[in-house]
């Protein structure tokens, strides 16, 4: 179940409810609100509201604003690291693992609570806090990236990391356009035309210890 399945289970007020499954409650009921109006926008009376709490409530699990956003950053962070190291681990074969990492940032961003919002489209990148979150996500899923490059072409470090962050990059921009535009493409189709894309510059490079692509 997610935070925000749990918050629905969970939103009339006086439900007493173990701190983890709590905690989780209060993470989902923020994920609401931070997505629907943004960082500065959203009161902590609006989130206990959503969440069908009382204040005191939900600073007994998070002292502040900015602590409560910081826990949700972190937690959708590590959901889309793990997205990336899953689709990557998924098979051998290079033209499927490119599919299967971009369709990871597809489904990412087409997840139905829109926390990709937070990670990729935050109002709050100016604070240090929120930056380094930010920039350390899009940094380690670069480098699980450059990892699989670099072993499978014999490219240099630097040479694969520069690819790596081409390919994330173009995933989740072209992702967020897709999901924003409203694109009649499914996204299957556009996993796939993306795929096409990014493949005829990948297998360009041969497989490291041959001589053919």
């Amino acid at each position: 179940m997610t935070a925000i399945e749990q918050t629905e289970a969970a939103r009339p007020r006086g439900t007493r409810l173990p701190r983890r499954a709590r905690r989780n409650q209060l993470l989902g009921a923020a994920q609401e609100v931070f997505v629907a109006q943004g960082y500065h926008a959203a009161a902590m009376d609006d989130i206990a509201e959503r969440a069908g709490v009382s204040k005191p409530v939900l600073y007994q699990h998070f002292p502040g604003k900015l602590e409560l956003y910081l826990a949700l950053l972190d937690q959708h962070c590590e959901s889309l690291l793990h997205a990336v190291r899953t689709a990557l681990a998924s098979t051998s074969d290079n033209k499927l693992r490119v599919a299967a990492t971009m369709d990871a940032y597809f489904a990412y961003v087409e997840d139905e609570g829109g926390a990709f919002r937070l990670v990729f489209e935050s109002d709050l990148t100016n604070e240090p806090a929120v930056r380094e979150r930010v920039d350390r996500v899009s940094l380690q899923c670069a480098e699980a990236i450059s990892d699989v490059i670099a072993e499978d072409t014999g490219l240099s470090k630097d040479e694969s990391m520069l690819l790596a962050v081409g390919l994330g990059g173009v995933s989740q921009v072209v992702a967020r356009y897709w999901l924003s535009s409203e694109s009649a493409i499914p996204r299957d189709q556009a996993v796939q035309l993306l795929t096409s894309l990014a493949w005829r510059g990948i297998a360009g490079f041969p497989l490291h210890g041959t001589e053919g692509h």
